[in-house]
């Protein structure tokens, strides 16, 4: 059939509404009709490039629909073992049910009064960290109120190995560049002295930075100075000191095998300033927290830039929920930290009980290793045990996981689907096992 006949062919745009009018009636009139006048769009074009076929319009148009009602945001089950997954929206937040209706957000409900947003984690971090505190959007943008704040037009003194780039594409120099501050770099990528802080002191500094390379390590012939020589040079100069620390580590898991510096500890060290991400070793939402002297965390909060970064009422109410539970220690409240903390006997006797209820499938338990990720603790991995499933074509084993509702996200190592079952919740259990058992469906037969 010639292209001409084909393009007649095509229904215009009212025969199609009304064919489809009685099974999309949920959805607005004026939806459906952008909706099909796009796939005629489409149609038209797939014609005339000679690409015409596959499904019928009223097909499409219902794909469409069904896809815009959709959540695209959506419940992922992690069985990667990677406890901060960045694509999977880093530290998995509990069971908080949002405050429906109106809140006490800006409200001092005592004295009638407005009050200030940041009330409802202020008290909190002060007595978590001993120091005042504020929170904005990220950490991206702690540094750069900080920066903007405190030595816009003049310049901070920052060690040339701290000069980091961490996920997105996200520099430190380039975000020092856009706050105003001027760089002034000190020492080699390996080797920074106090000495080298101390001589590029001149009228124009304005502050010292110190960045913590949470998302790397240098090793061998390596030296910076340490935190409290910094700090009393801050002191002697009257500079202010400020630490980026990144991943925000506030409970000490060391017993765990993860070398964080803590928050409190830069504090002691005499640091005037810290930031922080929320969604990392915190296990909190998304945000950058920035604690230190009162003086100095009073100026940013005046500053015009913290009402553009400030966060919104669900990310404040998850915040003080996670920021509440470390208070209290309660570990096991915080998903991330739980995560971290279960030992690989606790993760074995999961693995060896979740394999029982799905015996047709060929797999083993193996040692493996879980990682934190996130940006966090790099080459830190913490040792657990893995569900290591043989598969007849294990990516399609992988892509059919994935391809449920909830999706489930595993790995393939060593040509066999793993599963981790460490970032996985207990109540998770469940829909992994019965989805193991539909995968297992096109799975060599267990002996």
């Amino acid at each position: 059939m010639a292209e001409s006949e084909k393009l007649r062919e095509v229904p215009s745009v009212h025969e199609v509404v009304e064919r489809l009018s009685p099974a999309l009636a949920r959805f607005p009139r004026t939806l459906v009709v952008t909706v099909v006048r796009g796939v005629l769009e489409e149609l038209r074009a797939e014609i005339r490039g000679g690409q015409a076929g596959g499904l019928a319009v009223e097909a499409r148009v219902e794909q469409t629909l069904a896809a815009i009602e959709r959540p695209s945001l959506r419940r992922v089950i992690n069985a990667t073992g990677v406890v901060l997954h960045t694509n999977l929206g880093r530290a998995p937040l509990g069971g908080i049910a949002l405050l429906p209706g109106y809140s006490n957000l800006e409200y001092d409900i005592a004295t009638g009064r407005r009050g200030k947003r940041d009330v409802h984690i202020s008290s909190l971090l002060e007595r978590l960290l001993g120091a005042s505190g504020i929170a904005v959007n990220n950490n991206a943008a702690a540094i750069f109120l900080a920066l903007h704040e405190l030595a816009a037009g003049g310049e901070v003194v920052v060690s040339r190995g701290e000069l980091i780039e961490i996920g997105d594409g996200f520099r430190i120099p380039e975000i020092m560049a856009r706050s105003g501050a001027l760089l002034r770099e000190v020492g080699t990528t390996n080797r920074t002295r106090i000495e080298d802080y101390r001589d590029a002191i001149n009228e124009h500094t304005r502050l010292l930075l110190r960045v913590h390379p949470s998302n790397f390590r240098v090793s061998g012939f390596t030296a910076r100075p340490e935190l409290r020589e910094l700090a009393a040079l801050g002191r002697e100069r009257g500079l202010a000191v400020y630490e980026d620390l990144g991943s925000g580590c506030i409970a000490d898991l060391r017993a765990f095998g993860i070398e964080e510096p803590l928050v409190s500890e830069s504090l002691r060290a005499g640091v005037d300033l810290v930031s922080f991400s929320g969604d990392k070793l915190l296990g909190g939402p998304q945000a950058g927290i920035l604690a230190g002297k009162p003086e100095i965390v009073a100026r940013l909060r005046r500053n015009p830039l913290f009402r553009a970064l400030r966060l919104d009422k669900t990310i404040y109410q998850a915040l003080e929920n996670t920021l509440r539970q470390l208070l209290l220690e309660n570990w096991d409240a915080v998903p991330a930290l739980a995560m971290i903390r279960q030992t690989p006997a606790e993760i074995r006797a999961r693995a060896v009980a979740l394999l029982a209820r799905v015996p047709q499938i060929l797999a083993e338990i193996a040692a493996g290793s879980s990682v934190i990720g996130g940006g966090a603790t790099p080459e830190q991995s913490i040792p657990t045990w893995l569900i290591a499933v043989e598969c007849a074509d294990v990516v399609e084993a992988e892509r059919g996981l994935r391809a449920r509702d909830p999706a489930i996200v595993a790995r393939i190592e060593d040509g066999r689907l793993v599963l981790d079952l460490r970032t996985v919740f207990r109540d998770e259990e469940d829909e992994v096992a019965a989805a193991l058992a539909v995968v297992g469906q096109a799975l060599p037969p267990a002996n």
